[in-house]
């Protein structure tokens, strides 16, 4: 078949590669490359950062960076910023077959000699899908996103697919075995919605009550930041105050790729207890830890359930529940346990489910079928 010619359009707040951050910019960064191993042409356009050239080609990938911004407080603040930087990226974006992209604006805002927009619904829609008429497909990443999409517009839901995002990196080295068995990790952003206060107490609880190996430690990466996504450095210094522990520390966010998996080969558990049950939609931090061959404990929402099977790849909690402290330090217990380390090969099998190579095949397939339709 013909190459594709395949402009990907990032969202105005991170630049690719990920050097700030960004798991959504992360995970098309390696999707890009993947498509142009394939023999496809491939630009990638998004943020410029003074940590970056205004155009450059990497493994393949041609990418283009226009002036963008810190992501502002304020929903209209943020939607007015986006449209600016919408506005500059589509007209530095190149004629393609397909548009690939997850930003507000720019599937309102396209040219038809730009590609057949592909909208990638990162997200929870809030109402913006019954705008995209003019859209080719709507992308859901996980069914849980699929199910809301079409909940909120009926009329588009021939168009949408699910496919899953895919591990951002390639896993060849093998999983090692852990010598320490209650190394609990949390990667996120650093944010109340994020359930991470709720993870401080519950850890403390199991420790202190003695259902933890006596060396056992939490580490949490992520920026508190309120410009890269966190709830704000006031609010995290204050809830840091208030848990204090020698067991518990915060490591600032890691955006070096090699230095974050160090993290996850070097963590037992690790703990996603998100609350955000109308804004989740397929977390990457929970995958990449599994590729390492980290016992995941999640909340019980829906975006986990298309990968994650509790008792059989990792253990799920009631976020919503009144003892949900009480729930998730006895999960905390059980997953730092003998018998959940029996678990780690069924963990390990997204390397292959959703490695890059697998997923990207399923976008190539996909933008073919629209192409050929």
């Amino acid at each position: 078949m013909k190459p594709l010619r395949i402009t990907i359009l990032q969202g105005a707040f991170f630049p690719v590669p990920a050097v700030r951050g960004g798991a959504v910019e992360k995970l098309w960064c390696g999707l890009a490359v993947t498509f142009a191993r394939a023999g496809h042409s491939v630009t990638q356009v998004s943020r410029a950062v003074p940590e970056l050239p205004a155009t450059d080609v990497l493994n393949g990938v041609r990418h283009v960076r226009v002036a963008g911004y810190d992501q502002p407080a304020g929903m209209l603040r943020l939607k007015w910023r986006d449209l600016l930087y919408t506005r500059r990226a589509l007209a530095a974006a190149p004629a393609s077959d397909i548009l690939v992209t997850n930003t507000f604006w720019a599937p309102l805002m396209a040219r038809r000699a730009q590609g057949a927009i592909y909208v990638s619904v990162e997200r929870r829609p809030k109402g913006q899908m019954r705008l995209y008429g003019r859209a080719a497909r709507l992308r859901a990443c996980s069914q849980a996103v699929a199910d809301a999409i079409i909940a909120e517009s009926p009329g588009l839901a021939a168009r949408v697919r699910v496919i899953p995002n895919p591990l951002p990196f390639a896993t060849h080295e093998p999983v090692q075995p852990r010598n320490e068995s209650g190394r609990f990790l949390f990667v996120g952003r650093i944010h109340p919605a994020k359930g991470v206060e709720l993870l401080l107490q519950a850890f403390a609880q199991a420790k202190d009550a003695g259902e933890l190996p006596d060396g056992a430690s939490l580490e949490l990466v992520g920026p508190a930041e309120e410009g890269r996504g966190g709830g704000g450095e006031t609010w995290w210094r204050g809830v840091l105050t208030r848990h204090a522990r020698p067991d518990v520390t915060w490591a600032g966010p890691i955006y070096d790729a090699e230095t974050l998996n160090a993290r996850y080969r070097a963590a037992t558990v690790f703990v996603y207890p998100s609350l955000d049950a109308a804004g989740e939609a397929m977390p990457i931090a929970p995958l990449e830890a599994m590729a390492w061959g980290c016992i995941p404990v999640v909340s019980d929402l829906a975006c986990f359930r298309d990968y994650l099977c509790p008792g059989r790849n990792g253990f799920v909690f009631d976020p919503q529940a009144a003892d949900r402290v009480e729930r998730l330090a006895a999960i905390l217990a059980k997953a730092a346990g003998a018998d959940a380390q029996a678990l780690r090969p069924e963990v390990t099998q997204v390397r292959q489910s959703h490695a890059l190579e697998t997923i990207g095949a399923r976008f190539i397939e996909d933008f073919y079928s629209l192409l050929r339709g």
